[in-house]
């Protein structure tokens, strides 16, 4: 009898004290600091000159101007019982629990639309219990403090709609008129998007936004908000998509989410816009760079399908002035120049033919170009092959093997050095990504992004110094106290002098006086160019990568197919011409100062291919440089020579 005492009263007490505990918290909250809740996901991005770029509530609108027919289908996929709970849609809760539980996966969420409010005032989703619990806390504050019109409101003017954020901006983005005009089709399309903002962008994805639509549809059927054939209707009209954002340039927007990504890994940035009322994001944007590289994109003919990623950069501090992740942001968000990784050519080739100048090498140090076959231990083999298949079928000068690209120089100066030198030599220029010493690292075979790459080139730009690629100059908060403030960092990693010297070697990509067996690599591009520029373009089966700089600017660029198909002869010389009108184009009214001539390094007259000292009759003689005792007199030392720890075969 005692017992069953006890455990009636363990069955009141327990609900009685939940009862008490969570009013206790709604009451508690209710007297909390009303929290600024139109910073959900506010902030303001300017360029390097202080004018505003984008600003996230730049189309704030009410409620009232807002289509009923984009509410109603808002609330019926989102939560229907938004007006009737108090944060937390309990039956909603159990049941996703249930489903999820019987199938075994995460396949039904339960968040409220005052839940997803809650996580829209942070900055990253991180899905830590402490970062829940956050939520959770918020959620009932926003409950006590706002009226549920309010919160519904917020909520429309904040949730990314594919990248664009908030009804209004969403509405002129898909179907160019303002949110009040929305029909019941258009309406019942844009409020399936939040779910999975790229998954079911109209845009993007119209089959899988139609199947979106027709669930919603659905649903308000089943909330009684429109009828049976409303649903026919609306899901049977046909729909015209406007795409386009208020600005011209599409790039730009690639640019404004790696300032955003960025922005997610600057430790002193507060986690919750509610700290900080909002951010004003300063940038070293160029607008002038950024159009240029935007024309020199559509001026010229590419594969229809085939993207590309591009970035400027001041060398001299790493500054990231212009930037694109792909062709078009209407088409694919996915920001290729900081997210993707790709094989990266023979584009690694300048970082080798470095270590090799430190190792002894100068600009006349010649191996012979020829069909190779290394032979390794246990009888392992590689045949690297050159373009076309193209040998020089004798010895040739490092400027050469630049010059042409030569693969058979390539991997043997990387097996003569020791195939952890060129490691070494990638970690010191600031490349992270893990790399192999394998023999075909001296051909780029492993995957580096265009962000590492722009970096590593800018060390040899700046002669000598490793720089952090940055597209933010500082944060602040709304008030104006600053958060964050880049302090531009430099590491001297190089020799000056021998940086001097791979400078003046990758100019020879563009020199018509290397012409003999073959072509320089960049030749083609020669006519265009009225400034001095060194250059190394890369190719793989399925990538082409140029980059290319002077004092003033490091320009890279990368295409390819995302599905990894093969690319053609035709992509790779395209991307040389972007280049060209994005250096020429950015270089325009600057004056063509080099570099200075290092009081160690001298400058001799030379036969470009073989390296020797130019005579009378040397045709297309070139200066070539060297530190000052390298210089070549009467005869060269041959490496071949020298390589004696290498097999083989003809």
């Amino acid at each position: 009898m005692k017992k069953k005492k006890l455990l009636l009263k363990i069955i009141i007490i327990i609900p009685l004290f939940f009862i008490v505990f969570i009013t206790s918290l709604y009451l508690y909250a209710k007297t909390r600091p009303k929290l600024p809740i139109k910073a959900a996901n506010q902030y303001y991005i300017y360029d390097k000159d202080g004018t505003i770029l984008e600003t996230s509530t730049d189309s704030w609108t009410t409620l009232d101007d807002i289509s009923p027919y984009l509410i109603k289908a808002t609330l019926s996929i989102e939560d229907k019982n938004f007006y009737k709970h108090h944060g937390f849609d309990l039956l909603r809760i159990i049941k996703s629990l249930y489903i999820n539980a019987k199938n075994k996966d995460n396949i039904q969420g339960a968040s409220t639309i005052t839940q997803q409010l809650a996580k829209n005032l942070f900055l990253s989703f991180d899905k830590t219990w402490e970062r829940k619990l956050k939520e959770a806390w918020l959620t009932i504050e926003l409950e006590t403090q706002y009226s549920k019109d309010e919160i519904l409101e917020v909520y429309l003017n904040t949730i990314n709609y594919g990248g664009v954020y908030g009804i209004e901006k969403a509405s002129n983005y898909y179907f160019n008129k303002k949110a009040k005009d929305l029909t019941l089709a258009e309406a019942a399309i844009l409020a399936g998007i939040p779910k999975a903002p790229t998954k079911l962008s109209p845009i993007l994805n119209y089959d899988e936004a139609k199947k979106r639509q027709a669930t919603i549809l659905a649903a308000m059927v089943k909330n009684d908000y429109i009828t049976e054939q409303d649903m026919d209707i609306a899901y049977n009209t046909k729909l015209n998509f406007y795409g386009k954002l208020s600005k011209n340039d599409n790039t730009l927007m690639y640019y404004q989410d790696a300032v955003l990504n960025e922005l997610k890994s600057i430790k002193s940035i507060p986690n919750s816009f509610l700290k900080t009322g909002g951010l004003k994001i300063y940038t070293y944007l160029d607008p002038n760079a950024q159009q240029i590289l935007s024309n020199a994109i559509i001026n010229n003919e590419l594969d229809p399908e085939i993207e590309i990623a591009a970035i400027m950069m001041d060398p001299n501090n790493g500054h990231i002035i212009a930037l694109t992740g792909g062709r078009d942001y209407n088409k694919s968000e996915f920001n290729r120049a900081i997210n993707a990784k790709r094989q990266v050519g023979s584009t690694i080739k300048p970082f080798l033919y470095y270590a090799a100048l430190e190792n002894g090498f100068t600009a006349s140090s010649t191996f012979t170009s020829e069909k190779t076959t290394f032979v390794f231990s246990e009888d392992k083999t590689y045949s690297p092959k050159n373009y076309a298949d193209n040998y020089a079928n004798k010895e040739i000068s490092m400027a050469t093997a630049i010059s042409y690209s030569d693969n058979i120089y390539a991997v043997k100066t990387h097996l003569f050095l020791g195939e952890d030198t060129l490691v070494n030599m990638l970690k010191r220029v600031g490349i992270k990504s893990k790399v192999e010493p394998i023999p075909s690292l001296a051909l780029g075979s492993e995957e580096i992004s265009l962000l590492e790459m722009m970096q590593a080139y800018a060390t040899f730009a700046n002669l000598g110094n490793k720089v952090n690629g940055k597209l933010i100059k500082k944060v602040e908060d709304m008030n104006g106290n600053v958060l964050y403030e880049n302090k531009d960092k430099t590491e001297t990693v190089l020799n000056k002098s021998l940086a001097y010297i791979i400078n003046e070697l990758l100019t020879s990509t563009t020199n018509y006086n290397f012409i003999d067996y073959s072509y320089p690599t960049c030749y083609d591009i020669t006519s265009k160019l009225t400034h001095k520029y060194a250059i190394k373009t890369g190719t793989t089966d399925t990538d082409h990568l140029i980059f290319g700089y002077n004092k003033d600017i490091v320009i890279g660029i990368w295409s390819g197919f995302d599905d990894n198909r093969k690319s053609n002869v035709v992509d790779g010389k395209n991307i040389k011409f972007i280049w060209a009108d994005m250096a020429e184009a950015y270089m325009q009214d600057k004056t063509d100062e080099w570099y200075t001539l290092p009081n160690n390094v001298v400058g001799v007259l030379v036969d470009p291919i073989t390296g020797t000292l130019a005579t009378n009759e040397t045709k297309n003689s070139t200066i070539f440089y060297y530190l000052k005792g390298t210089e070549p007199t009467i005869d060269l030392i041959k490496k071949d020579e020298l390589i004696n720890t290498i097999k083989i075969e003809e």
